[in-house]
């Protein structure tokens, strides 16, 4: 029997492994892939993962900016449906010479390869690979894991479940039905090529008037390469009958701005589908012996579909929590409840703004409204500009005064 076991090695799992060895606290650690492994996701890495990254090892986050694996990115290019571009640097006024970067694009199979790196250096952590966990099963005092066959693979006293959006424990056992007015559908897929991408290496939002309230990416990437892909609530999908895949294509192939950019471009591998749980609705994250974190926890952004930073996020509490209970001996849902409370304290206002913001898809005419104001009003693009990094400033959304300075023009 043991105190702590992770399942999922990706950022959340890898960052719960991370900061309980920092804390001196065993744990092991399962995923049923081999490292590196792909993941389908935007791969853009927030400044909120820098954050992150930091917290787990000072030094952790000047490692990734000096590796091959990533492009260091400087902001966000918001395209309104009347195609009006609203540059959105992560920092105003930045100046790459001298300023540490505030985000990053890299694919996830190196990205959570270079996590995975940093577990294996600790001797704290157990860490198997290609172990599949096909079944778990409660017991008084803890959790049995099985494999297909039906072996034990390990028994535990708390589960930390980071095994994704896909997670089996977190529908069965956790109750997390798949809703469709809460989750996301997603493609992705790679290109070599591109045209046009951003000296800055600003990753492309494009709000498209005949694909609202969906969205379509451009990400920079290493050597020249672009993640490219689309989202869209799964409940609009249904709604409107739309075949995503099909309308990747013809969005690429006939939109007046992307079309030129991609004529001569390679795609690179097959487009791949995904579904983001999103966190637009709060839900429990624990039970009785379990956390359940990141994806598997319905943690996305309901606005970005950003999903990496907040599994981090969750990891960080996890382990806070985890060798808290292991120090009192208290796994009961009553004292986990504490782990929902801290993930929901540092993430649930931004979640509910996200999900305001998301709603706003619906009124393209208000997207426009604020490009063309944000293009010739200095002051209101650095003050969205600071809401991607600063949350108190996005609180301003929720306010009448920013509106009434909006409409009529105030600075």
């Amino acid at each position: 029997m043991i105190d702590i076991c992770i399942l999922g090695a990706g950022p959340g799992g890898a960052a719960a492994a991370l900061h309980l060895a920092n804390a001196g606290q065993p744990c092991l650690l399962l995923d049923r892939a081999a490292f590196p492994r792909d993941k389908t996701c935007g791969d853009a890495l927030s400044g909120k993962v820098i954050n992150e990254l930091k917290r787990i090892e000072p030094g952790l986050h000047a490692k990734l900016a000096a590796s091959p694996i990533q492009i260091p990115s400087w902001g966000i290019d918001f395209i309104a449906p009347n195609g009006r571009k609203l540059a959105i640097p992560f920092k105003p006024k930045f100046d790459k010479a001298t300023d540490h970067t505030a985000g990053h694009v890299a694919k996830r199979i190196d990205f959570d390869n270079f996590l995975v790196e940093e577990v294996r250096r600790r001797p704290e952590i157990d860490f198997r690979e290609n172990v599949d966990v096909a079944r778990t099963e409660r017991t008084p005092t803890g959790w049995q894991l099985f494999d297909k066959a039906g072996q034990e693979i390990a028994t535990c006293r708390l589960l930390l479940v980071a095994n994704g959006a896909q997670s089996e424990f977190a529908r069965k056992v956790a109750g997390h039905a798949l809703e469709p007015d809460h989750h996301c559908a997603g493609l992705r897929t790679y290109y070599d090529g591109v045209t046009g991408l951003s000296p800055d290496n600003f990753i492309e939002l494009h709000f498209i008037k005949d694909f609202l309230p969906g969205y379509l990416w451009v990400f920079p990437l290493p050597n020249g390469q672009a993640n490219v892909g689309v989202g869209m609530l799964s409940k609009a999908v249904a709604d409107k009958k739309v075949n995503l895949r099909q309308r990747l294509d013809e969005i690429l192939a006939t939109h007046p701005t992307l079309a030129p950019r991609f004529a001569g471009a390679t795609r690179l591998g097959s487009v791949k589908g995904f579904g983001l749980p999103l966190g637009s609705k709060r839900r429990a994250l624990s039970g009785q012996g379990y956390f359940l974190l990141g994806d598997a926890g319905s943690l996305i952004d309901p606005f970005s579909g950003e999903g990496i930073s907040h599994a981090m996020v969750s990891g960080r509490h996890a382990a806070i929590w985890a060798a808290e209970a292991v120090k009192k001996a208290d796994f009961s849902p009553e004292f986990l409840k504490n782990y929902d409370k801290a993930v929901y304290n540092r993430l649930g206002q931004e979640l509910r703004l996200s999900r305001v913001m998301q709603r706003l898809l619906n009124f393209p005419s208000l997207f426009n409204i604020v490009a063309n104001r944000a293009v010739n009003n200095p002051t209101l693009a650095e003050t969205l500009s600071m809401m991607f990094m600063d949350l108190d400033l996005r609180e301003r959304l929720r306010k009448p005064s920013f509106y009434f300075k909006l409409f009529f023009g105030g600075k």
